[in-house]
């Protein structure tokens, strides 16, 4: 069997050029992530993701998406009706609506090709969480954050859409944006247990995802994607996290270095695993040539991730219902309007150093 590169790369538009398909086809990567420039219509999407598992040639090769809900919604242009976001699902607070949320997505999911979903958030919400975190954490209380993100991914497990929970181990004290600058965390050990409780209590999540942040009392020299005793003391060990462990996007800010340091580090680290969202051709060959592929030990962990898609996709009945049950419920909570992609602020970074 071909080595799996640890890593999860992206592509420029709507269909693979022959560039991004050599370089597929050569490195065997753990799979692509799909953004607004990738998703035009449903069928575009599900040919495109096709495409990638051919040319790479894997029955398990991961096709993900971005969709929490709220603002964070990669299909809501296709969709034309937008899904409520994880900070509306707390107000609610209701276990048949949460479900119902995470059965159409994955409902939705599936039938555009993707089988991984960068979701739930479990930050908590504190007073001053920078910008790029707001209205998609579901509350500041650890048991309720921890009772509803279980909820999530339990579902999307349950449909055969694998999640990830994010951002191992907790960025919700963050105040500036990482996508622009590191967030230095001075919080001691015993407050920064609150806010790796609801971890703690969704360790057996298949898959989580590394913040980009500084946690002083952890390491104040690097920040947890590049830490190791951030990845082995506090992730695997005081939370217990055990499954596949990837980065959060490269390109942020709040990591220094080109993007091949940045891949060697975060494996370094101890990390099973790399995401590169920008979709240029240059970027995706540092980030292959620096990228490992996965050790005995990653590979044990995807195989959990492999036996949730093989899991049996749940049928939904009476989808109709379920959505005007869902939208019924969710449409007198009024969402704060929050104008911020942080995907076009990577890009808009990205023209301005060209």
């Amino acid at each position: 069997m071909k080595p799996i590169l640890g890593a999860i790369l992206s592509v420029s538009s709507t269909v693979l050029n022959d560039e991004e398909k050599r370089l597929l086809e050569l490195y065997n990567p753990l799979g692509v992530a799909l953004f607004s420039r990738n998703l035009k219509t449903k069928s575009q999407i599900k040919a495109l993701g096709k495409n990638i598992r051919e040319v790479i040639g894997r029955d398990d090769v991961l096709i993900a998406l971005d969709e929490e809900g709220g603002r964070v919604d990669r299909l809501k242009d296709i969709r034309k009706k937008e899904l409520a976001s994880q900070a509306m699902l707390g107000k609610i607070n209701s276990k048949k609506i949460t479900k119902a949320h995470a059965l159409l997505i994955a409902e939705e999911m599936c039938s555009v090709g993707a089988n991984l979903n960068f979701a739930p958030v479990l930050d908590l919400d504190y007073r001053g969480m920078t910008t790029a975190l707001k209205s998609r954490t579901f509350s500041s209380g650890p048991k309720k954050t921890a009772n509803l993100g279980r909820i999530l991914w339990q579902t999307y497990a349950d449909a055969g859409i694998c999640p990830c929970i994010k951002h191992l181990p907790g960025h919700g004290r963050a105040q500036i944006d990482p996508h622009l600058y590191l967030p230095a965390i001075e919080e001691g050990w015993k407050g920064l247990q609150r806010d790796f409780e609801p971890f703690i209590l969704n360790k057996d999540c298949p898959v989580g995802m590394a913040a980009h942040i500084l946690l002083k009392a952890v390491d104040d020299n690097l920040p947890i994607t590049f830490s190791k005793k951030g990845v082995e003391e506090v992730i695997r060990r005081r939370i217990g996290f055990g499954g596949f462990l990837i980065s959060d996007a490269l390109e942020m800010k709040a990591l220094k270095g080109d993007i091949g340091e940045k891949t060697q580090n975060a494996f370094e680290a101890g990390l099973d695993a790399v995401c590169y969202c920008m979709g240029d051709i240059k970027g995706l060959r540092e980030v292959c040539k620096n990228a490992k592929f996965l050790s005995e030990k990653s590979f044990l962990r995807f195989e959990a991730v492999r036996q949730v898609l093989k899991t049996h996709k749940a049928h939904i009945n009476n989808v109709d219902l379920l959505k005007e049950k869902y939208y019924s419920a969710t449409s007198p909570y009024a969402e704060e309007e929050i104008n911020y992609d942080a995907t076009e602020v990577l890009l808009k970074l990205k023209q301005g150093e060209k």
